[in-house]
């Protein structure tokens, strides 16, 4: 996996996406699902070693270190892992996090027995090669949690907010929207690279199943906590899942 110039890097507008993202109702409700998902999750039952890839801020690592975590944070972006060195600081869980300004494909191998890649393959030239490289990292036994951006749940918004000509244009940009992920992914495809590496799957979560398609959308913020209770009850079932903006994938590599 080459780092080509359609891999993004996050410099110069870390700030930005802490404003429009993760401080606004749809980052508050990611992490919450997340949150949710992972609590579940018998891997981390117990104290145990986890690769954060593309972590960002940081907001899930520290969450996980706060719980006895080991969390080793990885990003491209040396930004991002500034405000997350910061963040761990104040979260008083230095000695439970360490962190790498590298790219997915210039991780050092070690295989961890949890590893998350959160809303980072759609941002990168050969998704294909990232899970490979995923899979590599991954401990015999272990748990990939991977969260992508939907090309499904993109195409539907846009109808559904009135955008025919870019939907009729297959959704290409006229002009490129800094924050928005250029290489929407199909749920289907990413599986079937997922099982062809060798994975299986544990669960599907869809992430912001209705938050994106509310006609009043300062009902996101003012109807947040009923909000994120239909997002969770309903966002495992069919045919809500897919409908989430984020497709948030359990899997599993299998013991050799």
């Amino acid at each position: 996996m080459s780092k080509k110039s359609t891999d993004r890097n996050f410099d110069s507008i870390a700030a930005k996406f802490q404003q429009n993202i993760y401080q606004t109702s749809k980052g508050r409700l990611r992490q919450l699902v997340l949150q949710r998902d992972l609590s579940e999750l018998p891997d981390l039952a117990t104290s145990t070693r986890v690769l954060d890839i593309g972590a960002g801020q940081g907001q899930l690592a520290l969450w996980l270190a706060a719980q006895g975590h080991q969390v080793h944070l990885t990003d491209v972006s040396g930004e991002m892992l500034q405000m997350a060195q910061l963040a761990s600081v104040e979260a008083g869980v230095t000695e439970r996090v360490s962190f790498a300004n590298r790219a997915l494909q210039d991780i050092e191998d070690g295989q961890y027995p949890v590893v998350l890649c959160h809303a980072v393959l759609e941002w990168l030239a050969d998704p294909v090669a990232a899970i490979a490289k995923l899979w590599s990292l991954t401990a015999p036994g272990g748990c990939l949690s991977l969260m992508f951006y939907n090309v499904d749940a993109k195409r539907f918004s846009n109808i559904v907010y009135g955008n025919f000509n870019y939907v009729l244009r297959d959704l290409a940009y006229k002009k490129k929207v800094s924050l928005s992920p250029q290489n929407p992914l199909d749920p289907q495809l990413v599986m079937q690279w997922c099982m062809a590496q060798g994975f299986a799957l544990i669960s599907k979560t869809g992430v912001r199943c209705f938050h994106d398609y509310l006609r009043d959308r300062s009902e996101q913020e003012s109807e947040f906590d009923k909000l994120l209770e239909v997002e969770l009850r309903y966002n495992r079932t069919e045919p809500y899942a897919s409908l989430g903006r984020y497709q948030h994938l359990l899997l599993r590599r299998p013991l050799e």
